[in-house]
């Protein structure tokens, strides 16, 4: 008999965008669900809110996942609730638009602490309950530009690079302990983070979208459940691209 712990899933960043699109996916096929958001306690109650119409399995919890100690906490009371973590989604995440050499210090660090240290805490952490039950599967969301660079977006794109190099690294690491690691390399997905855009820049990029538009946080959504339920148990160590054609 299945135990609690195979349907639980953590979802960094879930208070909106691709974050709370995953999450309520998942509660709708049945797993308990935890969700999470630094500042946004606003969405995040609304999103919790949502979930439990539904599924009375979620728990909202506030902190920053880039802080270890933080995140230590926050896996306590996932423990405390649940029993175990099966899922991890790591997708809690900032962009930052401009100039390298105009950058501070304390952006560049913002960025790499909230896109990579955080998955590197959650991912720790998680593997203190997976390794030992011998089962586990973590999810990264990245980006295109992780594998090809964006202008104005250097450690944006650094960011996720390491990301991307550190779930292939790790997949081989895990792959005897039964646990699978694939990332998520997004395109343009229509969200929050690419609202700075202007209705003319949007119709640009389109143009350069082999499929002609942008990507929904659901098509992301989609291919994270299709990563936690993989039948063949197979797929491991992968980029996956959910960009239209893009790369």
């Amino acid at each position: 008999m299945e135990d609690i712990f195979e349907k639980t899933v953590f979802i960094t960043g879930s208070g909106r965008g691709i974050g709370k699109a995953i999450a309520l996916l998942f509660a709708a096929n049945d797993y308990n669900v935890v969700i999470n958001s630094v500042k946004d306690g606003e969405s995040l109650a609304k999103t919790e809110e949502t979930i439990r119409k539904y599924n009375k399995n979620v728990l909202a919890l506030m902190g920053d996942m880039s802080d270890y100690m933080t995140a230590e906490k926050a896996f306590a009371a996932i423990i405390k609730k649940f029993g175990g973590i099966d899922i991890l989604v790591n997708n809690a995440g900032i962009s930052y638009i401009g100039l390298f050499n105009t950058m501070r210090e304390k952006q560049w660090k913002n960025v790499m602490e909230n896109n990579f240290y955080s998955v590197l805490n959650c991912s720790h952490l998680a593997l203190k309950y997976m390794v030992p039950k011998h089962r586990g599967n973590i999810i990264n969301i990245s980006s295109m530009w992780g594998e090809k660079g964006a202008s104005c977006e250097a450690v944006y794109s650094a960011s996720k690079g390491a990301v991307n190099s550190f779930t292939k690294a790790l997949a081989k690491e895990l792959a005897p302990s039964n646990i699978r690691v694939n990332a998520i390399s997004c395109g343009a997905i229509d969200t929050d983070m690419n609202s700075f855009l202007s209705e003319e820049e949007k119709q640009t990029l389109c143009e350069e979208i082999p499929m002609g538009k942008f990507g929904t946080a659901n098509d992301v959504a989609e291919t994270a459940l299709f990563l936690a339920e993989d039948k063949s148990g197979y797929i491991t160590g992968q980029i996956i691209g959910v960009d239209g054609g893009m790369i």
